[in-house]
């Protein structure tokens, strides 16, 4: 302890009184939350046996030592509150210092200096008692008491004295199993009610700071004044039992700031925020400054960064964390920034070597040396005379990156005690870092695989409008299976599906492409949807046991204005009539979810009528764990009942909707991956529509291109007359001349449907064999027609019906 020693002492010498100190906090309940090695060896018990007992019962101190004459003047302390035992028992609300006797049997009474601090925020911790032994500082520091007439505990602002500030230093070094963001709290309300002083005499206070608990070798050593004559020998290089257990406590506190830091990082798989909670982790316990540098693959997500890095190897400043007012480094060394360093740098023998580097101290010419890195940014008067440690944050022997870590000149320089406690939490963080930029750049492949997967729906087709969202998890590893799809079908129809891969990750995503591209291509092939259902459930149960997915499909018919749908397990779809306007679930047999297998699917038929709108979503739009999934389910059908300007506004409000929802009841937004399609089923007027029998004789092919002819002229169509007539006479021809059996036993029919584009389609009885595109030779008599179909036809295709097949082409207008 430095101090002042009488009435005249001038106030610069009332430096600083380094004692050993009792740190106590106690929770609302009268509860010991934590106890500081100072205060075992005050009080006795161990932090193990003290720790959720009373604090009553570990501290049995009485108040002021009125039966002492030397303090009986002084055992009403005005301002300074009641009693410790009172204060412990109560809880005072405001701070209180005072001087205490410990009876405890088997013990010599003890003179105890004692201040507490009233608490506030948001932990258990709701008083902090500190303490120390008057009796023992008394006769190892007997020029205090000269001159004298006692020691009295006391407050004061600690902008009073110079060097005040080292208790914000220190004192979370001695909050054991504490947090650095609860000592922090901590020390910054003891610091607002007053700065802990011990009164000398009526003029000499002097700041107090613990001397307790953190390694001091290093310090006492270069503290110790060099020996002038007279001076006492001092034993050298002989531990004492006191430098044994300030090591021990030394050790012990490394190892509890590791298995602090160890509990605070690696949370979650997210990059950013790991890089967050790496800083935070070290300051203000371990280091008052902390910067954080990554090389560009890790921020980026990519795969391991290829080779060594070297000179030219750019590093990105990721995190600052510091002690000093705020935005004082802000400007010179922002967040983002990204920089090579030199070869003759401590940083780059650290990326290089893999090793921590440590520099005592920063001297004038390394500072000017890492300053010229920095143009026309002058960081040397924050880092000369600082200590400095370099870390480097490795995974599989590669560094991924470094922390540069700095302590004000008043601190303690770093040792090498702080190089393998560094090097250990280096080595912990860069795990933790290695792991989310893995896991981050599982989810980017993921991602890119879904959305790559993901159809481009056209927004309109022949008497349906259509419009779609995805939107992925909002929590890491939510890139799931969902997908949505439309696809075209003979006879103007249109399919529509959404499905739901069970699971997430880059696995989901791949089933999920595998599974939509079997689904679209039995769908061209038109199969009924229960029999598409049925194909696929068998298909999933043959590529594996793990292939499970909810789907529903639908067929949307605008000719006869119905729609045909199964469900595997899904939820239902959503109807708003356009008559008024109201949204409804449509009731479907649920099913059992693709790749269960054995289970009968369903066929539904449900009537439509044009401007009705169809809204069909996966469960992540609607459903939260542990709520009822009737709660989203009846949002999603008031909200797509809402009028919109567009189909792409419809989709947006039902987003909205479901998100404003699931706010409103504490469910903390949405966190699975989200498919929405939303359709318009517009349907064909009749008018549009002309239908006609052909007996599929060689007479026919004439009468369909008189059929064409008429009803083109009659729909103001005439510049396509010349194009369907040729098709269609190509495409009767081929049903004529390929049917198996008799030609007046063959029945067919030809349809025009008008729309964006004019569709023909020719239906035959007559075999499902469907025509393929074939290469004739100069001297082939047959093979020419669908080649010309294809030449002339924006799109054609065939399909098998019930009897037989459907051949059909479609024309541009316009």
């Amino acid at each position: 302890m430095d101090s002042g020693t009488g009435p005249t002492a001038p106030r610069e010498r009332a430096a600083t009184g380094r004692i050993p100190l009792a740190v106590v906090v106690v929770d609302g309940d009268g509860l010991v939350s934590h106890w500081s090695t100072g205060a075992r060896r005050l009080f006795g018990p161990p932090r193990e046996e003290a720790v959720g007992r009373l604090a009553t019962d570990l501290m049995p101190v009485s108040g002021a030592l009125a039966d002492d004459r030397a303090y009986a003047a002084y055992e009403s302390w005005e301002g300074l509150g009641p009693g410790l035992d009172d204060t412990l028992s109560g809880l005072t609300s405001y701070p209180a210092a005072g001087r205490a006797t410990l009876f405890e049997p088997g013990r010599d009474r003890l003179d105890v200096l004692w201040w507490a601090y009233p608490l506030v925020g948001p932990g258990p911790e709701r008083l902090l008692v500190l303490a120390a032994d008057a009796g023992r500082l008394e006769s190892e520091h007997p020029a205090e008491g000269r001159g004298t007439e006692r020691i009295a505990p006391g407050f004061a602002l600690h902008t009073e004295f110079p060097g005040s500030d080292e208790l914000a230093r220190w004192l979370p070094e001695i909050l054991p199993g504490m947090s650095v963001g609860e000592s922090g709290r901590i020390v910054s309300q003891v610091l607002e009610l007053g700065c802990p002083v011990m009164e000398f005499s009526h003029h000499d206070r002097v700041p107090v700071t613990p001397d307790w608990g953190v390694p001091r070798r290093e310090r006492r050593g270069a503290e110790r004044r060099p020996r002038a004559a007279g001076d006492a020998a001092e034993p050298l290089g002989v531990p004492t039992e006191q430098d044994l257990d300030l090591e021990y406590a030394a050790v012990r506190e490394h190892l509890e700031l590791l298995n602090e830091v160890s509990g605070r990082i690696g949370s979650s798989l997210d990059l950013a925020r790991t890089i967050e909670e790496v800083g935070a982790a070290v300051v203000p316990r371990f280091t008052d400054v902390a910067g954080t540098y990554l090389r560009e693959q890790v921020i980026a997500g990519e795969g391991f960064p290829d080779g060594p890095p070297d000179a030219s190897t750019l590093w990105h400043r990721v995190a600052v964390e510091h002690v000093d007012a705020p935005g004082r480094w802000d400007d010179v060394v922002p967040v983002g920034e990204s920089m090579a360093f030199p070869v003759h740098t401590p940083f780059f023998q650290c990326m290089t070597t893999g090793d921590p580097v440590l520099v005592p101290r920063i001297s004038e010419e390394m500072g000017t040396a890492i300053a010229a890195r920095f143009e026309k940014r002058d960081i040397r008067p924050l880092i000369n005379g600082r200590s400095m440690l370099v870390l480097p944050l490795k995974a599989r022997d590669v560094v991924l990156g470094f922390m540069i870590l700095l302590r004000h000149p008043g601190r303690a320089l770093f040792n090498d005690m702080d190089r393998v406690t560094g090097a250990e939490l280096a080595a912990r963080a860069g795990l933790v870092l290695d792991n989310a930029r893995m896991y981050t750049y599982q989810e980017s492949v993921a991602d890119s695989l879904q959305t790559s997967m993901l159809p481009r729906v056209a927004p309109r087709t022949a008497g349906c409008d259509t419009a779609t969202r995805y939107l992925p998890g909002t929590l890491l590893g939510r890139v799931g299976g969902d997908w949505f799809d439309s696809v075209k079908l003979p006879g103007s129809r249109t399919a529509l599906v959404v499905g739901d891969v069970m699971g997430h990750g880059l696995n989901s995503a791949a089933m999920m492409g595998q599974l939509r591209t079997a689904v679209q291509t039995m769908a061209a092939l038109d199969l009924p949807p229960e029999q598409l259902l049925r194909n696929l459930d068998d298909l999933a149960q043959r590529l594996g046991p793990h292939y499970l997915a909810t789907c529903l499909y639908v067929v949307y018919d605008p000719v006869r204005g119905e729609l045909l749908l199964a469900n595997a397990g899904h939820i239902p779809p959503v109807l708003v009539r356009a008559a008024d306007g109201r949204g409804e679930l449509l009731d479907l047999p649920t099913g059992a979810p693709i790749g269960v297998g054995g289970v009968a699917f369903e066929c539904v038929r449900v009537p439509v009528e044009p401007g009705d709108r169809l809204v069909m979503c996966t469960d992540g739009l609607v459903e939260v764990r542990g709520e009822d999934i009737g709660v989203g389910l009846a949002t999603l059908c008031e909200s797509a009942a809402h009028p919109a300007a567009s189909m792409d506004d419809a989709c947006d409000t039902v987003i909205r909707a479901l998100a404003a929802s699931s706010w409103r009841e504490g469910r903390g937004g949405r966190k699975d991956d989200v498919a929405l399609l939303m359709a318009r089923l517009n349907g064909i007027a009749e008018r549009d529509v002309a239908q006609w029998e052909l007996t599929l004789e060689p007479r026919e092919v004439g009468r369909a291109r008189r059929l064409v002819r008429g009803q083109l002229a009659a729909w103001g169509l005439e510049e396509a007359a010349e194009s369907t007539e040729l098709l269609v006479s190509e495409v009767v021809t081929n049903a004529v001349r390929h049917g198996e059996r008799p030609t007046d036993s063959r029945r067919g029919a030809l349809r025009l449907v008008r729309g964006d584009g004019l569709l023909c389609e020719v239906t035959d009885d007559d075999g499902h064999a469907l025509p393929a595109l074939t290469s004739a030779g100069p001297d082939d008599e047959a093979g020419r027609g669908l080649a010309v179909v294809n030449s002339v036809a924006r799109e054609w295709g065939a399909s098998r019906t019930g009897e037989g097949k459907t051949v059909w082409f479609e024309l541009a207008l316009g």
